[in-house]
């Protein structure tokens, strides 16, 4: 029998709705482990937004990371992600470490054909999503300039590493695990040595995600 996870995720203001109750959703998990001969190990996020990757699907990414399970398995594509780019790392890291994703409400499985094809459309909106992003963090930097607002410190990190960092972090890795790749793939850190540290890469990613304050 094969063993997967399954996860679920709910929001304090969506405790009421049934359609999104974590009891629905195992429902729909369980009737599908059923038919295809699951065994379910359970990971469940209440109270929580699925802005980033929330502490028990980061630990049920581990999981999988390390083989303890075939596939992460989810009722609603909207409880595991709440951003195309989002859902698109981590199908990207379900493909680059050998498990499986199913959504079962959008009838993904990357072990299929058409699961595969679903991750490519995905893909190149959570491209789309991030240029549109981009684009718009620009015009907001820009404005601020015009208006003499002082932007404070530059990154010393180039913004491809920035994005990298950010990305895999918001896929489900560790500071630790990010370090030790940039290292091992020859990234020169933001003081310009070859070994990367958790500390700086968790500074990094705090800069490039902190929301800004406005002057009151």
């Amino acid at each position: 029998m094969r063993t997967v996870i399954g996860y679920g995720r709910v929001s304090t203001e969506e405790q009421a709705d049934s359609g999104l109750g974590i009891e629905a959703q195992r429902a729909t998990i369980d009737r599908e482990a059923g038919r295809r001969g699951w065994s379910v190990t359970w990971r469940v996020d209440e109270g929580c937004s699925g802005k980033q990757t929330n502490p028990e699907l980061r630990q049920a990414l581990e999981l999988l990371a390390g083989g303890q399970a075939e596939a992460l398995v989810v009722a609603k594509m909207d409880r595991l992600a709440r951003s195309v780019a989002h859902a698109s790392d981590i199908m990207e890291l379900a493909r680059s470490q050998g498990w499986n994703l199913v959504v079962l409400d959008l009838g993904v499985d990357l072990k299929t054909p058409q699961g595969r094809a679903m991750a490519q459309m995905l893909a190149v909106f959570a491209e789309l999503e991030r240029a549109l992003i981009g684009q718009r963090t620009r015009e907001a930097l820009a404005a601020a300039k015009r208006r003499g607002t002082r932007l404070g410190r530059p990154r010393l990190a180039p913004a491809s590493v920035v994005q990298r960092v950010v990305a895999e972090r918001n896929a489900g890795a560790s500071f630790q695990l990010i370090a030790r790749t940039l290292t091992a793939d020859g990234v020169l850190s933001p003081a310009g040595r070859p070994a990367w540290q958790e500390s700086s890469v968790r500074r990094l990613y705090n800069s490039a995600t902190a929301t800004p304050t406005s002057a009151a």
